[in-house]
Order: structure tokens, then C-alpha cells, then sequence
């Protein structure tokens, strides 16, 4: 049983608390924990000896080496600044790998909310199929990896890539389709707009 103050907060020996049963309850921490590689990598090189050992030929720890995280223990988390409470009470260390180029092109496409899916939906609301080429799935992917952003970038990337486009098309009404290639993504050119045929016969 945990007692916990109702509006949250710091907890006041006269204030009234909720008993909550914590026995049916699974709960997950997650964090980056940027520099907990280097603290892994500098245990396991104390633990090794001797000119043959591989703390001699072991490469320095990268910034988002996930491979040391397997090997974390206890005191890692607490050099690392965790209270002794806290990670006592967390029994199962998980390490996760980092999303590679297939995942994030999997994540802009195929959730039910998908970013893609919700731009093109911005773009319905001006009378524009919007349709994004694989390559410039795949680009937008890259990018993301370069910036070290993750899934989180990936917004980031549509937005700046489709800006322009999105504050042009309300003053347009001869647009009906807009495609965003790698050329859009890679060297910030304007996705392909397809017009009305009522405009194509006009200009003709």
C-alpha cells in the first residue's frame, strides 16, 4: 500500500493521503541516460587485467551506443545519480536499440495516426491529395538519424519540408494533388503540384 497526496506534489505529515495498492500496477521507466555508457564502460575496463585483457582494445564508448546497456548493473544507476529507493524498486533493466531507417519509415506511415496521414489530411481540408514517394520517406528517415532526433524529429522534418507549400495552397484554387519527392526533402525543393485540368485547359 502507497499513500499518495491527492492534488500530488511533496508529501506533508497533516495532509490527507490515498491509499493505493500497488500489487496489480506495472510500471515502466524509460530515459535517454546519456552518459551511462561511459559509467558501464568504465566498470567493466576496472574488472579486466593483464596486457591480453580487452579493456586494453576496447573503443571508447560512442554518444548512443546502446550495446553497453546490456551490461548494466545496480551501481551504474546509482553513480549515474539514481536514488538507492528508486532503483531498488526497478528489478528488470531492459536496454533498448535505437530506431534504424525502416522503423522510422514505418512509424511516418503506418500508425493509424501517422504523421503522414495527418498532413494529408491538412492538405483535404484545401481540396489536395498530398502523397509522399518512398524515397522521400527514406530521406526524411535519414535525416533523422543525422540529427540524432529519433521518431520525435520526425514532425519536424514534414513541417519545414512542407511550410511553404501549406501557406501557398489557401490562396490557390487550381491545385489538386501535391507530391513530395527526395529532391523536396534532400535539396528543399517544392513538391510536384499537379492543377486542375480546368486551369490545364486554360493555360493551354
Amino acid at each position: 500500500m502507497a499513500s499518495v497526496p491527492p492534488q500530488g506534489g511533496r508529501k506533508h505529515p497533516q495532509q490527507e493521503y490515498i491509499q493505493l495498492n500497488t500489487k496489480d500496477i506495472l510500471f515502466i521507466c524509460g530515459g535517454a541516460f546519456d552518459g551511462l555508457e561511459k559509467i558501464i564502460e568504465a566498470r567493466l575496463g576496472k574488472r579486466q587485467i593483464g596486457f591480453g585483457s580487452a579493456a586494453a582494445t576496447r573503443e571508447p564508448a560512442k554518444a548512443g551506443d546502446t550495446n553497453l546497456f546490456g551490461d548494466v548493473e545496480p551501481e551504474d544507476l546509482l553513480r549515474f545519480g539514481l536514488i538507492p529507493e528508486l532503483v531498488g524498486r526497478l528489478p528488470v533493466s531492459v536496454p533498448l536499440h535505437g530506431l534504424d531507417e525502416e522503423a522510422l519509415v514505418q512509424i511516418l506511415k503506418e500508425p493509424r495516426n501517422a504523421i503522414t496521414k495527418q498532413y494529408a489530411k491538412l492538405f483535404e481540408l484545401e481540396e489536395v491529395q498530398l502523397t509522399f514517394d518512398d524515397g522521400a520517406l527514406k530521406a526524411i528517415a535519414r535525416k533523422a538519424i543525422q540529427r540524432g532526433t529519433g521518431a520525435r524529429g520526425l514532425r519536424a522534418i514534414v513541417e519545414e519540408t512542407l511550410l511553404e507549400t501549406m501557406f501557398e495552397l489557401p490562396s490557390r484554387d487550381d491545385v489538386v494533388e501535391a507530391r513530395v519527392t527526395e529532391a523536396t526533402v534532400t535539396q528543399r525543393q517544392a513538391p510536384l503540384l499537379t492543377l486542375s485540368a480546368k486551369r490545364a485547359k486554360k493555360e493551354a
